[in-house]
């Protein structure tokens, strides 16, 4: 297995820290800008929702984007990860 690196990494307003390979992080990064100003946009449309809200219509956009692609931009490893980030959410709320 490849050496894992620590990140920290912020949805919302929480911080996980999670373990990545060296060479994803900035990709990942890159996602977690885009799900964060994502998450920002439906709390200024949709007021008064609690962030968990917000985050599950940012996963059905993302989602949405990469069926209306058609070359998923949602590979295997990112649905492991997105899923293994909602355990998380849901273990905190």
């Amino acid at each position: 297995m490849a050496d894992l690196i620590p990140i920290n990494i912020v949805i919302g307003d929480r911080t996980y820290r999670i373990k990545t390979n060296a060479q994803d992080e900035e990709a990942i990064r890159g996602t977690l800008k885009i799900i964060n100003e994502k998450i920002i946009e439906f709390k200024t449309a949709f007021s008064g929702k609690d962030m968990q809200d917000y985050i599950a219509m940012v996963l059905i956009w993302y989602a949405t984007q990469a069926a209306e692609v058609g070359n998923p931009i949602v590979s295997k490893d990112i649905i492991s990860a997105l899923l293994k980030i909602e355990q998380k959410i849901d273990e905190q709320t």
